[in-house]
């Protein structure tokens, strides 16, 4: 199941990134949300540019050992994993993004994704030395494909929360071979985190907030339950994972009026190019049992950026601190 809405999600994710809905009536935030994704276009790489020390011998999520002997010319195969090298001040070595990847600096890269397959070709012809994978990277012919041609691929454990941020930064720097700069920015980034949290308003009820992905011309419409992805940066910006407390065990599962009645939402989660592709916030109301919840009455709507929402990485602080802004407005 996670594989597959995986590469569900990284469909919506290849759309190209735009401030969304910023002038519909109504919607909760408007203008925090569209100065978050202005500022979430780039990453903020490290000050001191850090000089690899190879060759190093890793071990990979599927069980494998990868040594890497050069990383002049990387290529990561999910947006995280792009702004995790970006970040670490290695940007100048990426020579190709996956569609995932839609920061300023990797848009003119070129992409060697088609929606949300890997087209061994395409990396290949790039004379990679290092290849960097998601667990639900595939498919696995293209893969071993890459592998039999003598690349080396560090396939990464997939991010499900906030204690994934410093991790996967940490095995993205030793297969680098920069650990020091893994710890610096694993440090700078839970540091961020930490200051987000400690501006989240302490005298006010939890809201309950449903997550919803969305994809209105391919009429795909689901809430987001324990597995989504969602649950912990909710938790952490102060919130309840509607979806997740109603008792949805799967990562995702089709709405109906009668799961969005019993998760209840004060307020719905949302990727910026999912609520534009069901016409907005007046769309978004249109879908059945939406309208009739608290955050459907209200029209109280957050939308981030799709391409940062979920990726617990360097950026996770900016999207907690977008969440929690819109969130609470004038009540902070």
């Amino acid at each position: 199941m996670r594989t597959r809405v995986a590469g569900v999600l990284l469909a919506v994710l290849a759309l190209t990134v735009t401030t969304a809905c910023s002038s519909e009536d109504g919607a909760a935030g408007s203008e925090p949300a569209a100065k978050a994704e202005a500022a979430a276009d780039r990453v903020e790489p490290l000050a001191d540019t850090p000089a690899p020390r190879l060759p190093v011998t890793v071990r990979s999520a599927d069980g494998r050992k990868v040594t890497v002997r050069d990383a002049q010319r990387i290529v990561p195969l999910s947006g995280s994993l792009s702004e995790i090298v970006f970040t670490l001040g290695l940007g100048d070595r990426v020579v190709a993004r996956d569609i995932t990847a839609t920061f300023a600096q990797a848009e003119k890269l070129p992409v060697v994704t088609r929606n949300h397959d890997v087209s061994a070709e395409s990396v290949l012809s790039l004379k990679p030395d290092l290849v960097l994978a998601e667990t639900t990277t595939g498919p696995d012919e293209a893969m071993d494909q890459i592998r039999d041609a003598g690349v080396p691929v560090l396939v990464v454990d997939p991010a499900k929360g906030l204690d994934d941020v410093g991790p996967r930064i940490g095995t993205v720097a030793r297969a680098l071979g920069v650990p020091a700069a893994g710890e610096e920015l694993t440090k700078r980034s839970e540091d961020r985190i930490a200051a987000v949290r400690k501006d989240i308003p302490k005298k006010t009820d939890r809201p309950r907030v449903a997550f919803l992905y969305l994809r209105g011309t391919a009429s795909v419409y689901l809430i987001g339950g324990k597995d989504s992805g969602a649950t912990s940066l909710l938790e952490a910006a102060g919130a309840v994972d509607g979806g997740a407390e109603s008792g949805l065990e799967k990562d995702f599962t089709t709405i109906t009026t009668e799961a969005l009645a019993k998760a209840a939402p004060d307020a719905i989660l949302v990727m910026s190019k999912g609520l534009e592709s069901v016409g907005g916030i007046d769309g978004l109301v249109k879908i059945p049992g939406v309208a009739q919840t608290p955050a459907g009455m209200e029209r109280r709507v957050v939308s981030i950026e799709d391409g940062v929402l979920l990726n617990y990485g360097p950026r996770t602080d900016e999207v907690l601190k977008s969440l929690v802004d819109q969130l609470y407005g004038d009540t902070k």
